[in-house]
């Protein structure tokens, strides 16, 4: 007897900003994997899919490879994966098909779900033109995008200034700027020393987004980045660091 494999469709929801951000929602089968075929979130709060920036792309996660790799797909409530939950799955080539298995959702010790059996070709074509629609994407969160693309290609600037790049992040509740957000000291193996988070808000213009990005990435990698970024966060004993915390507005309380 042979089973008919799924189909993959990668649905791309952009809800106004007020009301929501924007998600990918995996329908198989002509039905939203997120809302018809799990049951939910801990406490009946439903899952919202991960954000196409983050799952879709070039080298995004959900490209399978014969070597197995697990993938968030959808978080829930809160956004705290132990208290509320988030639904992941490992995803793998295996010869002519790709398969979706091993689900999870740290919330919930008993979540279960079939395996999910897609032909490569089906699955490699649209899991491409997902990655490819752009319709979705707003100025500044262009910038954002490629603004991390290329400083993530600039290691020797982040490990000359002993910095690790967490990411470079945008809202559509603000669509005059972004968010870059460094960590220092890099590669904090040992989680008992003391760290800094530092960042910057830059300010987005009307001109091209590639223009922006090329502009933006030339300014910040041409010295070092703790001079002109903020402290935003870090452990109880930064200081040690030689980076002041920023003094408190007491007349904002």
């Amino acid at each position: 007897m042979t089973t008919r494999p799924d189909l993959l469709s990668l649905s791309i929801a952009c809800p106004p900003p007020d009301e929501g951000s924007v998600e990918v929602r995996p329908i198989v089968n002509g039905r939203d994997l997120l809302a018809e075929v799990i049951p939910g979130g801990v406490g009946g709060s439903r899952y919202l899919g991960v954000g196409p920036r983050h799952l879709l792309g070039q080298d995004g996660p959900l490209h399978a490879t014969a070597t197995p790799h697990e993938v968030r797909l959808a978080w829930s409530g809160c956004g705290v994966e132990e208290c509320c939950g988030a639904l992941y799955m490992t995803i793998t080539r295996n010869e002519d098909h790709i398969v979706w298995a091993g689900w999870r959702d740290p919330a919930n010790q008993d979540f279960d779900l079939p395996e999910l059996r897609f032909t490569a070709g089906q699955y490699e074509a649209e899991v491409l033109r997902a990655g490819e629609d752009r319709s979705w994407e707003w100025p500044a969160g262009a910038v954002a995008r490629l603004l991390e693309a290329g400083l993530r290609g600039r290691g020797d600037w982040l490990v000359r200034w002993d910095c690790e790049l967490e990411g470079v992040w945008a809202s559509r509740k603000e669509p005059d700027r972004i968010h870059v957000v460094l960590w220092h000291p890099r590669n904090r193996a040992d989680v008992e020393l003391p760290w800094l988070q530092f960042g910057m808000t830059l300010p987005i213009s009307a001109d091209a987004p590639s223009v922006q990005a090329e502009r933006l990435e030339a300014r910040l990698t041409a010295g070092d980045p703790r001079a002109t970024a903020e402290v935003w966060g870090g452990s109880h004993d930064a200081e040690q660091l030689g980076y002041p915390w920023p003094p408190i507005d007491l007349s904002s309380g």
